[in-house]
């Protein structure tokens, strides 16, 4: 019999849900991953359920026409089918289920947990207050693809009858959804920041004096788009040290015209055009942050943990499948003054960052925003507790 099965809804949900799992490892756990295979897992859980295949749109199927045609021509309903399949069978299997994601991800979990009849946990990092905050209902509707990722809807909040718990992303979020109903919605701090763990290497045989730059072009087939242009920007700022948190393989890097690649070891590479330099650095992720001054990103939670890190932003959009405008700009509103959002363009990009190397005001109101949209570290260690508890009663 398992324990608890976690049920998570893209990446940055595999990344709460393993980390979930690491508070939890004396006990039998099993994952459901909804989208890509959930490798993240591996090691941290005894089995990893369902299809585990990787549709084209990087679980952003809704993006736009393009990414859903992609995703069904892949098999995209085939996928649903499947996913329902392994929750049915999973309810005779575990004692307890925590969800990490979306609607979507809840009526699995739903499904999994016999609905309710096992304590059932709702992990809700997605939407916030600050998404719509000030925007009309109109303003909303205009992009009807985006409307359902930024409120509670009515169809998840019927489906809390189900839950044990739901844990939100933020404060004003949780004053939201008590006025929407949702009773047992709490914050207990901020679960992105949580998966955030200490620097996983010394950064002295890289760092050169200068105050670092931090790219962050994300996991997604965005790379292939936003990484290019980082390095362009970067060439137009001397005064920093860029360094890149690269998630994928060397063999993979997308570089500018006119840029070479080096690779040093199985971890590190730099990318060189002339006398300009750019580090590469794999699993390296939390150690450029310890040491970062600015931020560029195209990514998700990494920009939300950058800021979150006391780091400004810089964003571009992408033309996907992930850092679309409609999403850099849904970003830009959650993070407020901690996030830029600019024209993808080199010369756009560099002058943003000098705005938040000049502006000493400009820096410190973004470093406060950053650090009171993310929250503070300790929801998962918390949200362990509670589900322990729930098993042993």
């Amino acid at each position: 019999m398992t324990d608890l099965l976690i049920i998570s809804g893209g990446n940055a949900e595999d990344l709460i849900g393993t980390t979930l799992a690491q508070h939890l490892q004396d006990l039998r756990l099993a994952a459901l991953p909804l989208v890509g295979p959930g490798q993240r897992y591996e090691g941290h859980v005894e089995r990893i359920l369902g299809p585990r295949s990787q549709m084209p749109s990087g679980g952003f199927p809704f993006n736009s026409l393009e990414n859903l045609l992609a995703d069904l021509r892949a098999g995209f309903l085939w996928e649903i089918l499947r996913q329902v399949r392994a929750a049915q069978i999973a309810r005779k299997e575990v004692r307890a289920v925590a969800v990490v994601g979306d609607a979507y991800a809840l009526a699995i979990g739903v499904l999994a947990s016999d609905w309710g009849k096992k304590p059932l946990f709702h992990l809700q990092p997605q939407v916030s207050y600050y998404y719509w905050d000030g925007r009309s209902v109109w303003e909303r509707l205009k992009q009807p693809n985006q409307f359902a990722a930024e409120d509670y809807m009515f169809y998840e909040r019927w489906m809390h009858r189900f839950v044990q718990a739901v844990y939100v992303r933020d404060k004003p979020s949780e004053e939201r959804a008590k006025r929407l109903g949702m009773h047992k919605a709490r914050f207990v701090g901020g679960m992105a920041m949580d998966t955030l763990g200490p620097p996983e290497r010394e950064l002295e045989g890289v760092l050169d004096g200068r105050r670092v730059l931090v790219l962050l072009p994300g996991t997604r087939a965005d790379v292939r788009f936003s990484l290019p242009l980082m390095l362009q920007a970067a060439a137009l700022l001397p005064e920093l040290q860029p360094l890149v948190a690269w998630a994928g393989d060397f063999s993979q890097v997308p570089l500018a015209e006119g840029w070479s690649l080096h690779l040093m070891d199985d971890q590190t590479a730099v990318a060189q055009r002339d006398s300009q330099q750019v580090w590469l650095l794999r699993n390296a992720f939390s150690a450029i942050l310890h040491v970062g001054y600015v931020a560029v990103g195209t990514a998700g939670t990494a920009n939300e943990q950058a800021a979150g890190m006391g780091l400004p932003v810089v964003a571009f959009p992408t033309p996907g499948p992930q850092y679309i405008y409609p999403n850099a700009l849904r970003q830009s509103r959650l993070l407020g003054k901690a996030l830029r959002l600019v024209e993808a363009h080199p010369e756009k990009v560099a002058e943003a960052v000098r705005v938040f190397l000049n502006d000493e005001k400009a820096r410190q109101e973004a470093q406060q925003e950053g650090l009171e949209r993310n929250g503070p570290k300790g929801a998962l260690p918390t949200i362990a507790r509670e589900i322990r508890t729930a098993l042993t009663r």
